[in-house]
């Protein structure tokens, strides 16, 4: 069973960087047609999907968000990570990671709360 756990700072200022990584367990984040996404839910609102980045490493990310997000990863350690920049308090809301195969995300992590306030 894959499980996931993201993990990062909770506080973010205004115009910073927001970086969270996100560590699975139970299967490869190199597994076939596995595909791995950073999801958001901002207080109040739905779920804003954010990007993918594919068992290739291949990336592909929200057109709303496509300027400011990154996803990577890191093989060795079975970790992918997040980064939106120039964040401003819009951006608060719980972040989550999520794995899954043709866009059906079967795996979630927990979600971590990421408010951004000077």
């Amino acid at each position: 069973q894959v499980q996931l756990l993201e993990s990062g700072p909770g506080l973010v200022k205004p115009s910073q960087t927001l970086s969270l990584t996100c560590t699975v367990s139970g299967g490869s984040i190199t597994s076939s047609d596995y595909a791995w996404s950073w999801i958001r839910q901002p207080p109040g609102k739905g779920l804003d999907w954010m990007g993918v980045i594919y068992n290739d490493g291949s990336t592909y990310y929200s057109p709303s968000l496509k300027s400011r997000t990154s996803i990577s990863r890191d093989t060795s350690k079975n970790q992918f990570s997040l980064q939106l920049n120039s964040v401003t308090p819009e951006d608060t809301a719980v972040y989550y990671c999520a794995g899954g195969v043709n866009w059906v995300y079967d795996s979630w992590g927990q979600g971590t709360q990421v408010t951004v306030s000077s």
